[in-house]
């Protein structure tokens, strides 16, 4: 059991990871700073709040472990701020989607604490920690990210607080899991949100007959565009070569629909079934 986790910056995950480790008593005492004071004094009346903190530095005196679920942008500066007021042998990780930039400009501010990147996949269109749930984890992928310097130390005691809280573990580098979550998280994000927009350009009363094909297809549409846009921005080569990739697989099903192969669309047709399939029931 962690003797203090500390949270940082709250919203959907960090809510989530609050309540979980509530929940599985992965910790003794949970303590959150949220940078709004109204979230403050809403979260000072939540049972699986230890203490709510005025200030980062404050929130971290006596961690033993420091999630950090800020807007990834945010991240870095953070660590910056905390990092004199930080025990010696303190770990600190994050949630956020996006790994190698962060990860190495974190590992390098830390000197006697240690820095291990995490990236729960999990998460709603919604967000707020009110809206953060103890079962969000639960078979999830979680991505630990050390880099080769990385305290193994760390890198374990990381591992184990993402599984205590259910999440299934899957360590990997911080560029390889850069170049994955394009594709499997950022591509989609992408995908629904341009769809959308196209479908703005059309008569919008058409979307009034829509069924749950277009419904199920955008859901993530309705997620923060702010924070997605610092997201892409991060990311923004490996996102490029998704984009890329996609547009190729695009244009070759365009080609066969209009020069009439409807063998191969078929075939195509064929192939997303099956990625389907083997995606939902593994």
């Amino acid at each position: 059991m962690i003797e203090q986790l500390t949270i940082l910056a709250p919203g959907l995950l960090g809510g989530s990871v609050a309540k979980a480790a509530y929940a599985t008593k992965a910790a003794k005492r949970i303590v959150i700073w949220s940078r709004r004071p109204e979230t403050r004094r809403a979260l000072r009346k939540q049972k699986f709040v230890t203490e709510v903190a005025d200030t980062p530095e404050a929130a971290v005196q006596g961690a033993s472990l420091v999630v950090i679920a800020s807007p990834v942008t945010k991240i870095v500066p953070l660590i910056a701020q905390i990092k004199a007021h930080l025990a010696k042998g303190c770990i600190v990780t994050d949630v956020g989607s996006v790994k190698e930039s962060i990860v190495k400009k974190g590992s390098k501010l830390l000197k006697d604490a240690h820095f291990v990147g995490s990236h729960p996949m999990a998460g709603s269109e919604k967000t707020g920690w009110e809206n953060g749930s103890p079962d969000l984890f639960k078979n999830r992928t979680c991505f630990i990210t050390p880099l080769k310097s990385t305290s193994k130390r760390a890198t374990k005691s990381v591992a184990q607080f993402w599984k205590k809280l259910g999440a299934n573990i899957v360590v990997c580098d911080p560029k390889k899991h850069d170049n994955t979550v394009a594709q499997i998280s950022h591509l989609p994000q992408v995908i629904a949100s341009t769809l959308c927009s196209a479908l703005l350009r059309k008569d919008t009363k058409v979307l009034a007959c829509a069924g749950n094909g277009l419904k199920d297809t955008t859901r993530i549409a309705g997620s923060d565009s702010e924070l997605w846009r610092e997201i892409l921005e991060l990311n923004q080569k490996e996102v490029l070569k998704a984009v890329h990739d996609y547009q190729k697989e695009l244009a070759h099903f365009e080609k066969a629909l209009k020069e009439k192969n409807f063998t191969l669309v078929t075939r195509l047709l064929a192939r997303g079934k099956l990625c389907r399939e083997r995606f939902i029931l593994r």
